[in-house]
């Protein structure tokens, strides 16, 4: 019974931790901002979201995969959120911004 509760409890903060990433990703206004809000939330979210899924499988072959799982994504998500940054911060990507955004499809 325990369990349960807490498997739900991880699920579901997990769950709306994505959310609230997704959502840092249509509001905020550059790029190094979006990058930061989906890196920090969506790595988060998806510890919670397998650490529930982990405690709903109970001991078994399942969890070792998820275990698995949650080991490669805190690996190749920060890799590839640095390689993605550093990339833009090195050609000097326009950091486009929501209200110039706003200015230039009023303008066509």
């Amino acid at each position: 019974m325990v369990q349960d509760y807490l498997s739900i409890i991880l699920l579901f903060s997990g769950s709306v931790l994505c959310l609230i990433g997704a959502f840092g990703i249509i509001k905020m206004p550059d790029f190094i901002t979006r990058v930061h809000a989906s890196s920090l939330i969506d790595s988060l979210g998806a510890v919670l979201i397998l650490s529930g899924l982990a405690i709903t499988s109970g001991m078994t072959f399942v969890t070792i995969k998820l275990m698995i799982i949650l080991a490669l994504l805190l690996v190749t998500g920060p890799t590839a959120i640095h390689a993605l940054v550093n990339t833009a911060m090195h050609d000097d990507v326009n950091h486009i911004q929501a209200k110039d955004q706003k200015d230039s499809s009023s303008n066509i």
